[in-house]
Protein backbone atom coordinates (compact mmCIF):
# COMPACT_ATOMS: atom_id res chain seq x y z
CA UNK A 1 0.00 0.00 0.00
CA UNK A 2 2.92 2.34 0.67
CA UNK A 3 4.27 1.65 -2.90
CA UNK A 4 0.66 2.79 -4.21
CA UNK A 5 0.42 5.87 -1.83
CA UNK A 6 3.80 7.00 -3.06
CA UNK A 7 2.41 6.50 -6.79
CA UNK A 8 -0.33 8.70 -5.88
CA UNK A 9 1.28 11.55 -4.05
CA UNK A 10 3.72 12.37 -7.62
CA UNK A 11 3.10 12.70 -11.26
CA UNK A 12 4.16 9.45 -12.31
CA UNK A 13 2.64 8.16 -15.81
CA UNK A 14 1.55 4.47 -13.89
CA UNK A 15 -1.73 4.56 -12.11
CA UNK A 16 -2.71 2.25 -9.34
CA UNK A 17 -4.30 -0.46 -11.63
CA UNK A 18 -1.03 -0.19 -13.76
CA UNK A 19 1.43 -1.08 -10.98
CA UNK A 20 -0.29 -4.06 -9.75
CA UNK A 21 -0.59 -5.42 -13.30
CA UNK A 22 3.20 -4.91 -13.01
CA UNK A 23 4.01 -6.32 -9.97
CA UNK A 24 2.00 -9.08 -11.52
CA UNK A 25 4.02 -9.62 -14.32
CA UNK A 26 7.81 -9.32 -12.20
CA UNK A 27 5.63 -12.20 -10.16
CA UNK A 28 5.37 -14.37 -12.97
CA UNK A 29 8.46 -14.06 -14.57
CA UNK A 30 10.55 -14.88 -11.12
CA UNK A 31 8.36 -17.85 -11.01
CA UNK A 32 9.50 -19.00 -14.84
CA UNK A 33 5.38 -18.38 -15.94
CA UNK A 34 4.97 -16.62 -19.17
CA UNK A 35 1.90 -13.94 -18.92
CA UNK A 36 -1.23 -14.64 -20.62
CA UNK A 37 -1.70 -12.59 -23.84
CA UNK A 38 -4.43 -10.62 -22.58
CA UNK A 39 -2.30 -9.67 -19.20
CA UNK A 40 0.07 -7.97 -21.78
CA UNK A 41 -2.56 -6.37 -24.22
CA UNK A 42 -3.64 -4.71 -20.78
CA UNK A 43 -0.31 -3.53 -19.55
CA UNK A 44 0.92 -2.06 -22.72
CA UNK A 45 -2.44 -0.39 -23.28
CA UNK A 46 -2.17 1.56 -19.72
CA UNK A 47 1.75 2.71 -21.01
CA UNK A 48 2.00 6.40 -21.83
CA UNK A 49 2.13 7.11 -25.70
CA UNK A 50 5.13 9.39 -26.39
CA UNK A 51 4.67 12.72 -28.18
CA UNK A 52 7.62 13.05 -30.89
CA UNK A 53 5.75 16.38 -31.59
CA UNK A 54 7.02 18.49 -34.95
CA UNK A 55 10.84 17.70 -36.49
CA UNK A 56 11.57 20.56 -36.30
CA UNK A 57 11.71 20.94 -32.29
CA UNK A 58 14.43 18.70 -32.43
CA UNK A 59 17.30 20.96 -32.89
CA UNK A 60 16.63 22.38 -29.50
CA UNK A 61 17.57 18.83 -28.44
CA UNK A 62 21.19 18.73 -29.80
CA UNK A 63 23.36 18.58 -27.96
CA UNK A 64 25.77 21.34 -27.23
CA UNK A 65 29.91 21.03 -27.77
CA UNK A 66 31.84 22.28 -25.15
CA UNK A 67 32.82 26.04 -26.13
CA UNK A 68 35.99 25.87 -28.08
CA UNK A 69 38.21 28.44 -27.30
CA UNK A 70 39.67 29.26 -31.06
CA UNK A 71 41.10 32.56 -30.63
CA UNK A 72 43.80 31.36 -28.24
CA UNK A 73 47.31 29.52 -29.60
CA UNK A 74 47.77 27.21 -26.83
CA UNK A 75 51.41 26.90 -27.51
CA UNK A 76 54.76 27.34 -25.80
CA UNK A 77 58.11 28.40 -27.21
CA UNK A 78 59.47 24.87 -26.56
CA UNK A 79 56.42 23.17 -28.01
CA UNK A 80 56.89 25.26 -30.75
CA UNK A 81 61.13 24.76 -31.84
CA UNK A 82 60.56 21.11 -30.96
CA UNK A 83 57.91 21.03 -34.52
CA UNK A 84 60.85 20.98 -36.92
CA UNK A 85 64.38 21.56 -37.36
CA UNK A 86 65.59 22.69 -40.99
CA UNK A 87 69.07 22.82 -42.12
CA UNK A 88 70.19 24.77 -45.29
CA UNK A 89 73.40 24.41 -46.56
CA UNK A 90 75.03 25.45 -49.34
CA UNK A 91 75.86 22.99 -52.34
CA UNK A 92 78.93 23.41 -54.36
CA UNK A 93 78.73 25.91 -57.12
CA UNK A 94 76.38 24.86 -60.36
CA UNK A 95 76.19 26.02 -63.93
CA UNK A 96 72.96 26.89 -65.14
CA UNK A 97 72.36 27.48 -68.93
CA UNK A 98 73.70 31.38 -69.54
CA UNK A 99 74.75 31.81 -66.00
CA UNK A 100 76.23 30.40 -63.02
CA UNK A 101 73.98 29.86 -59.54
CA UNK A 102 73.97 28.28 -56.28
CA UNK A 103 71.62 25.27 -54.89
CA UNK A 104 70.96 24.67 -51.42
CA UNK A 105 70.31 21.07 -49.61
CA UNK A 106 67.60 21.38 -47.86
CA UNK A 107 67.52 19.26 -44.49
CA UNK A 108 64.13 18.74 -42.34
CA UNK A 109 64.70 17.01 -39.08
CA UNK A 110 60.80 16.48 -38.74
CA UNK A 111 60.00 14.48 -42.22
CA UNK A 112 63.58 13.40 -42.01
CA UNK A 113 64.33 14.00 -45.70
CA UNK A 114 66.56 16.11 -47.77
CA UNK A 115 66.00 18.22 -51.04
CA UNK A 116 67.57 20.65 -53.24
CA UNK A 117 66.36 23.67 -53.56
CA UNK A 118 67.62 27.49 -55.94
CA UNK A 119 66.77 30.51 -54.77
CA UNK A 120 63.75 30.89 -57.72
CA UNK A 121 62.63 27.81 -55.76
CA UNK A 122 61.98 29.78 -52.25
CA UNK A 123 60.94 32.92 -54.02
CA UNK A 124 58.11 30.57 -55.47
CA UNK A 125 57.28 29.20 -52.16
CA UNK A 126 56.90 32.71 -50.49
CA UNK A 127 54.69 33.74 -53.10
CA UNK A 128 52.26 31.19 -52.27
CA UNK A 129 52.67 30.82 -49.05
CA UNK A 130 51.96 34.50 -48.19
CA UNK A 131 48.37 34.08 -51.10
CA UNK A 132 47.77 31.60 -48.82
CA UNK A 133 48.47 32.79 -45.81
CA UNK A 134 48.06 36.67 -45.96
CA UNK A 135 46.48 37.80 -42.63
CA UNK A 136 49.47 35.56 -40.94
CA UNK A 137 53.00 36.40 -40.07
CA UNK A 138 54.88 35.02 -43.80
CA UNK A 139 58.78 35.91 -42.82
CA UNK A 140 60.44 37.89 -45.67
CA UNK A 141 63.00 36.96 -48.51
CA UNK A 142 66.53 37.70 -48.00
CA UNK A 143 67.38 40.15 -51.25
CA UNK A 144 67.98 38.48 -54.72
CA UNK A 145 70.82 39.64 -56.26
CA UNK A 146 72.54 38.82 -59.54
CA UNK A 147 75.79 36.82 -59.19
CA UNK A 148 78.80 37.07 -61.51
CA UNK A 149 81.91 35.03 -60.98
CA UNK A 150 80.06 32.96 -57.87
CA UNK A 151 82.00 31.83 -55.29
CA UNK A 152 85.28 33.75 -56.50
CA UNK A 153 85.49 37.31 -54.43
CA UNK A 154 84.99 37.53 -50.50
CA UNK A 155 81.95 40.11 -51.11
CA UNK A 156 80.38 37.48 -53.22
CA UNK A 157 80.81 34.61 -50.48
CA UNK A 158 79.88 36.43 -47.74
CA UNK A 159 76.65 37.47 -49.30
CA UNK A 160 75.94 34.23 -50.19
CA UNK A 161 76.25 32.55 -46.76
CA UNK A 162 74.05 35.51 -45.33
CA UNK A 163 71.65 34.62 -47.90
CA UNK A 164 72.47 30.75 -46.60
CA UNK A 165 71.40 32.45 -43.21
CA UNK A 166 68.60 34.02 -43.69
CA UNK A 167 67.07 30.99 -45.50
CA UNK A 168 67.53 28.68 -42.95
CA UNK A 169 65.55 31.58 -40.52
CA UNK A 170 62.59 31.90 -43.21
CA UNK A 171 62.46 28.04 -43.64
CA UNK A 172 62.77 27.21 -39.40
CA UNK A 173 59.99 29.94 -38.43
CA UNK A 174 57.39 29.12 -41.27
CA UNK A 175 58.24 24.69 -40.56
CA UNK A 176 57.59 26.27 -36.64
CA UNK A 177 54.92 28.27 -37.12
CA UNK A 178 51.37 26.81 -35.54
CA UNK A 179 49.42 26.63 -38.79
CA UNK A 180 52.04 26.52 -41.52
CA UNK A 181 53.82 23.81 -39.79
CA UNK A 182 50.98 21.67 -41.14
CA UNK A 183 49.94 22.54 -44.31
CA UNK A 184 50.49 21.15 -47.51
CA UNK A 185 52.18 23.92 -49.16
CA UNK A 186 55.21 23.52 -46.38
CA UNK A 187 55.30 19.65 -46.70
CA UNK A 188 55.62 19.60 -50.65
CA UNK A 189 58.50 22.46 -50.42
CA UNK A 190 60.42 20.35 -47.48
CA UNK A 191 59.88 17.29 -49.03
CA UNK A 192 58.89 16.67 -52.57
CA UNK A 193 62.04 15.60 -54.94
CA UNK A 194 60.45 16.29 -58.30
CA UNK A 195 61.78 18.30 -61.14
CA UNK A 196 59.67 21.27 -61.01
CA UNK A 197 58.95 21.85 -57.54
CA UNK A 198 57.68 25.45 -57.83
CA UNK A 199 54.64 23.84 -60.63
CA UNK A 200 53.43 21.43 -57.69
CA UNK A 201 53.90 24.36 -55.30
CA UNK A 202 51.64 26.35 -57.84
CA UNK A 203 49.16 23.43 -58.26
CA UNK A 204 48.91 22.66 -54.59
CA UNK A 205 47.66 26.08 -53.97
CA UNK A 206 45.15 26.65 -56.41
CA UNK A 207 43.52 23.37 -55.13
CA UNK A 208 43.46 24.74 -51.49
CA UNK A 209 42.87 28.61 -51.98
CA UNK A 210 43.71 31.32 -49.35
CA UNK A 211 43.01 30.82 -45.45
CA UNK A 212 39.56 32.42 -45.62
CA UNK A 213 38.11 29.81 -48.18
CA UNK A 214 39.47 26.98 -46.01
CA UNK A 215 39.51 27.54 -42.26
CA UNK A 216 36.04 26.96 -40.27
CA UNK A 217 36.10 29.79 -38.09
CA UNK A 218 36.92 32.41 -41.08
CA UNK A 219 32.98 33.69 -41.30
CA UNK A 220 32.34 33.44 -37.64
CA UNK A 221 35.43 35.82 -36.55
CA UNK A 222 33.41 38.60 -35.53
CA UNK A 223 31.79 36.19 -32.82
CA UNK A 224 35.16 35.00 -31.24
CA UNK A 225 36.83 38.49 -31.26
CA UNK A 226 36.68 40.49 -27.96
CA UNK A 227 34.77 43.76 -27.61
CA UNK A 228 38.29 45.74 -27.26
CA UNK A 229 40.08 44.26 -29.98
CA UNK A 230 41.31 47.59 -31.63
CA UNK A 231 42.55 48.54 -28.12
CA UNK A 232 44.28 45.52 -27.44
CA UNK A 233 45.73 45.60 -30.80
CA UNK A 234 46.87 49.33 -30.39
CA UNK A 235 48.43 48.24 -26.90
CA UNK A 236 50.25 45.14 -28.24
CA UNK A 237 51.62 47.10 -31.49
CA UNK A 238 53.22 49.71 -29.66
CA UNK A 239 55.38 46.92 -27.02
CA UNK A 240 56.17 45.08 -29.93
CA UNK A 241 57.25 47.88 -31.56
CA UNK A 242 59.17 48.64 -28.51
CA UNK A 243 60.56 45.14 -28.52
CA UNK A 244 61.81 45.35 -32.18
CA UNK A 245 63.53 48.35 -31.37
CA UNK A 246 65.43 47.28 -28.10
CA UNK A 247 66.41 43.96 -29.84
CA UNK A 248 67.89 45.16 -33.34
CA UNK A 249 70.48 47.25 -31.18
CA UNK A 250 71.28 44.55 -28.97
CA UNK A 251 71.83 42.44 -32.47
CA UNK A 252 73.82 45.74 -33.57
CA UNK A 253 75.89 44.79 -30.17
CA UNK A 254 76.23 41.56 -30.72
CA UNK A 255 77.51 41.77 -34.66
CA UNK A 256 80.05 44.38 -33.56
CA UNK A 257 81.26 41.27 -30.17
CA UNK A 258 81.72 39.27 -32.81
CA UNK A 259 83.85 40.94 -34.99
CA UNK A 260 86.04 42.03 -32.57
CA UNK A 261 86.68 38.62 -31.73
CA UNK A 262 87.49 37.86 -35.41
CA UNK A 263 89.44 40.80 -35.54
CA UNK A 264 91.52 39.82 -32.33
CA UNK A 265 91.88 36.43 -33.86
CA UNK A 266 93.80 38.31 -36.95
CA UNK A 267 95.33 40.53 -34.61
CA UNK A 268 96.58 37.51 -32.62
CA UNK A 269 98.01 35.55 -35.71
CA UNK A 270 99.61 38.74 -37.50
CA UNK A 271 101.42 39.44 -33.80
CA UNK A 272 102.58 35.93 -33.94
CA UNK A 273 103.99 35.89 -37.21
CA UNK A 274 106.34 39.23 -36.40
CA UNK A 275 107.45 37.45 -33.84
CA UNK A 276 108.24 34.78 -35.95
CA UNK A 277 110.13 37.06 -38.46
CA UNK A 278 112.28 38.54 -35.63
CA UNK A 279 113.46 35.33 -34.95
CA UNK A 280 114.36 34.28 -38.12
CA UNK A 281 116.46 37.15 -38.83
CA UNK A 282 119.80 35.17 -39.13
CA UNK A 283 121.74 38.84 -39.63
CA UNK A 284 125.43 39.03 -37.56
CA UNK A 285 125.28 41.49 -34.88
CA UNK A 286 127.26 44.67 -36.03
CA UNK A 287 130.95 45.44 -34.30
CA UNK A 288 129.64 47.99 -32.22
CA UNK A 289 127.14 45.95 -29.74
CA UNK A 290 128.47 45.01 -26.68
CA UNK A 291 129.74 41.93 -26.36
CA UNK A 292 127.46 41.29 -23.38
CA UNK A 293 124.33 41.77 -25.73
CA UNK A 294 121.29 39.16 -25.21
CA UNK A 295 119.93 39.72 -28.43
CA UNK A 296 121.35 36.19 -30.22
CA UNK A 297 119.26 34.38 -27.40
CA UNK A 298 116.37 36.19 -27.21
CA UNK A 299 116.04 36.47 -30.90
CA UNK A 300 116.02 32.34 -31.31
CA UNK A 301 113.56 32.20 -27.92
CA UNK A 302 110.83 34.89 -30.01
CA UNK A 303 110.83 32.49 -32.53
CA UNK A 304 109.15 29.88 -31.33
CA UNK A 305 106.41 31.79 -29.36
CA UNK A 306 104.42 32.26 -32.88
CA UNK A 307 103.34 29.11 -32.37
CA UNK A 308 101.50 30.04 -29.23
CA UNK A 309 99.90 33.10 -30.78
CA UNK A 310 98.72 30.60 -33.56
CA UNK A 311 96.91 28.51 -31.12
CA UNK A 312 95.22 31.76 -29.43
CA UNK A 313 94.63 33.23 -32.78
CA UNK A 314 92.62 30.09 -33.52
CA UNK A 315 90.57 30.27 -30.53
CA UNK A 316 89.70 33.73 -31.03
CA UNK A 317 88.35 32.56 -34.55
CA UNK A 318 86.12 30.22 -32.63
CA UNK A 319 85.05 32.06 -29.91
CA UNK A 320 83.79 35.02 -32.90
CA UNK A 321 81.78 32.19 -34.68
CA UNK A 322 80.27 31.04 -31.44
CA UNK A 323 79.01 34.43 -30.76
CA UNK A 324 77.85 34.60 -34.54
CA UNK A 325 76.00 31.38 -35.13
CA UNK A 326 74.56 31.13 -31.24
CA UNK A 327 74.01 34.56 -30.44
CA UNK A 328 73.38 36.64 -33.84
CA UNK A 329 71.69 34.03 -35.28
CA UNK A 330 69.18 33.91 -32.79
CA UNK A 331 69.02 37.77 -32.47
CA UNK A 332 68.42 37.36 -36.11
CA UNK A 333 65.42 34.74 -36.30
CA UNK A 334 63.63 36.53 -33.31
CA UNK A 335 63.99 39.79 -35.72
CA UNK A 336 62.93 38.59 -38.50
CA UNK A 337 59.84 37.75 -36.47
CA UNK A 338 59.31 40.49 -35.32
CA UNK A 339 59.64 42.39 -38.75
CA UNK A 340 57.20 40.04 -40.40
CA UNK A 341 54.60 40.97 -37.89
CA UNK A 342 55.02 44.67 -37.94
CA UNK A 343 54.85 44.14 -42.31
CA UNK A 344 51.50 42.14 -40.98
CA UNK A 345 49.84 45.22 -39.45
CA UNK A 346 50.46 46.99 -42.48
CA UNK A 347 49.44 44.86 -44.84
CA UNK A 348 46.03 44.60 -42.82
CA UNK A 349 46.27 48.25 -42.42
CA UNK A 350 46.99 49.01 -46.32
CA UNK A 351 44.92 46.37 -47.52
CA UNK A 352 42.13 44.54 -46.02
CA UNK A 353 40.91 47.78 -44.41
CA UNK A 354 41.47 49.83 -47.55
CA UNK A 355 40.28 47.60 -49.81
CA UNK A 356 36.97 47.49 -48.00
CA UNK A 357 37.12 51.91 -47.56
CA UNK A 358 37.45 51.61 -51.28
CA UNK A 359 34.45 49.25 -52.17
CA UNK A 360 31.95 51.45 -49.69
CA UNK A 361 32.87 54.71 -51.95
CA UNK A 362 32.02 52.45 -54.71
CA UNK A 363 29.05 51.50 -53.20
CA UNK A 364 27.98 54.80 -52.59
CA UNK A 365 28.54 56.08 -55.92
CA UNK A 366 26.37 53.46 -57.26
CA UNK A 367 23.60 54.38 -54.67
CA UNK A 368 23.16 57.96 -55.86
CA UNK A 369 23.32 56.91 -59.43
CA UNK A 370 20.46 54.76 -58.32
CA UNK A 371 18.79 57.21 -56.86
CA UNK A 372 18.95 59.73 -59.62
CA UNK A 373 18.09 56.98 -61.94
CA UNK A 374 14.83 56.82 -59.98
CA UNK A 375 14.33 60.72 -60.62
CA UNK A 376 15.00 60.95 -64.17
CA UNK A 377 13.59 58.37 -66.49
CA UNK A 378 15.96 56.17 -68.07
CA UNK A 379 15.82 52.75 -69.95
CA UNK A 380 14.57 49.69 -68.49
CA UNK A 381 17.60 47.63 -68.90
CA UNK A 382 19.93 50.30 -67.49
CA UNK A 383 18.48 50.61 -64.04
CA UNK A 384 17.92 46.87 -64.06
CA UNK A 385 22.19 46.67 -65.10
CA UNK A 386 22.77 48.98 -62.20
CA UNK A 387 20.29 47.36 -59.90
CA UNK A 388 22.40 44.17 -60.28
CA UNK A 389 25.88 45.80 -59.79
CA UNK A 390 24.72 47.14 -56.23
CA UNK A 391 23.89 43.83 -55.12
CA UNK A 392 27.24 42.07 -56.31
CA UNK A 393 28.79 45.54 -54.74
CA UNK A 394 26.95 44.38 -51.52
CA UNK A 395 27.91 40.82 -51.80
CA UNK A 396 31.48 41.89 -52.04
CA UNK A 397 31.18 44.42 -49.04
CA UNK A 398 29.86 41.66 -46.98
CA UNK A 399 32.80 39.59 -48.09
CA UNK A 400 34.86 42.17 -47.05
CA UNK A 401 32.85 42.68 -43.86
CA UNK A 402 33.91 38.67 -43.20
CA UNK A 403 37.57 39.14 -44.00
CA UNK A 404 38.09 41.69 -42.06
CA UNK A 405 36.90 40.18 -38.71
CA UNK A 406 39.22 37.35 -40.06
CA UNK A 407 41.59 39.40 -40.58
CA UNK A 408 41.66 40.92 -37.05
CA UNK A 409 41.39 37.39 -35.62
CA UNK A 410 44.74 36.39 -37.43
CA UNK A 411 46.25 39.15 -35.97
CA UNK A 412 45.24 38.90 -32.49
CA UNK A 413 46.75 35.17 -32.68
CA UNK A 414 49.81 36.45 -34.48
CA UNK A 415 50.09 38.71 -31.64
CA UNK A 416 50.00 36.34 -29.21
CA UNK A 417 52.41 33.99 -31.35
CA UNK A 418 54.82 37.14 -30.52
CA UNK A 419 54.79 37.07 -27.19
CA UNK A 420 55.08 33.09 -27.02
CA UNK A 421 58.41 33.87 -28.65
CA UNK A 422 59.57 36.67 -26.00
CA UNK A 423 61.39 33.67 -24.11
CA UNK A 424 64.01 33.13 -26.58
CA UNK A 425 65.16 35.93 -24.69
CA UNK A 426 66.63 33.34 -22.12
CA UNK A 427 68.10 31.69 -24.70
CA UNK A 428 69.76 33.95 -26.23
CA UNK A 429 71.33 35.36 -23.12
CA UNK A 430 72.10 31.83 -22.14
CA UNK A 431 74.18 31.09 -25.50
CA UNK A 432 76.23 34.73 -24.88
CA UNK A 433 76.75 33.91 -21.71
CA UNK A 434 78.30 30.22 -22.51
CA UNK A 435 80.19 31.79 -25.78
CA UNK A 436 82.05 33.87 -23.29
CA UNK A 437 82.53 31.52 -20.55
CA UNK A 438 84.00 28.89 -22.67
CA UNK A 439 85.63 31.76 -25.37
CA UNK A 440 87.83 32.94 -21.89
CA UNK A 441 88.48 29.74 -20.69
CA UNK A 442 90.00 28.20 -23.89
CA UNK A 443 92.07 31.23 -24.63
CA UNK A 444 93.06 31.74 -20.55
CA UNK A 445 94.10 27.68 -20.76
CA UNK A 446 96.56 28.79 -23.95
CA UNK A 447 97.77 32.15 -22.07
CA UNK A 448 98.47 30.12 -18.67
CA UNK A 449 100.76 27.51 -20.95
CA UNK A 450 102.80 30.50 -22.52
CA UNK A 451 103.61 32.29 -19.22
CA UNK A 452 106.42 29.70 -18.75
CA UNK A 453 107.63 29.64 -21.34
CA UNK A 454 108.96 32.96 -21.07
CA UNK A 455 111.24 32.31 -18.59
CA UNK A 456 113.81 31.55 -21.30
CA UNK A 457 113.51 35.19 -22.04
CA UNK A 458 113.86 36.49 -18.60
CA UNK A 459 116.59 33.70 -17.39
CA UNK A 460 119.56 35.07 -15.04
CA UNK A 461 121.57 34.00 -18.10
CA UNK A 462 120.53 36.33 -20.86
CA UNK A 463 120.93 39.52 -18.37
CA UNK A 464 117.21 40.36 -18.27
CA UNK A 465 114.66 40.73 -15.05
CA UNK A 466 110.86 39.75 -15.35
CA UNK A 467 108.89 42.18 -16.05
CA UNK A 468 107.53 44.28 -12.51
Amino acid sequence: MKIAEHVDSTDGFLSKLSLYKALALIALAQQGKQPSPKLLENCIQELPKPQLGEPRDLNALRMQPAQEDVLTVSQTLDKLLARDTVQVELIPEKKGLFLKHVEYQVTSQRYKVSVYRRYSDFDVFHEVLLQRFAYRVVPALPPKRMLKGVLTSVSEREFIEGRRRALGRFLNLVARHPFFSEDELVKTFLTFSGSDVQTKLRDTYKKMGDEFMTNRTATLAKEYLPADIQAQFSTSRELIRNIHNSFQKLRDRAEKMAERSKENATDLLMFGRELSTLGSDASSLPSLASSQSTWGTLRQSLKSLSVEFAVLSDKAAQQGRREEDDVVEKLNLFLDLLQSYKDLCERHEKGVLHEHQRALHKYSVMKRQMMSATVQPKEQASVEQLESRIVQQENAIQTMELRNYFSLFCLHQETQLIFIYLPITSHILGAFVNSQVQGHREMGEVWNELQPKLGCLFGGNNGLRPPI
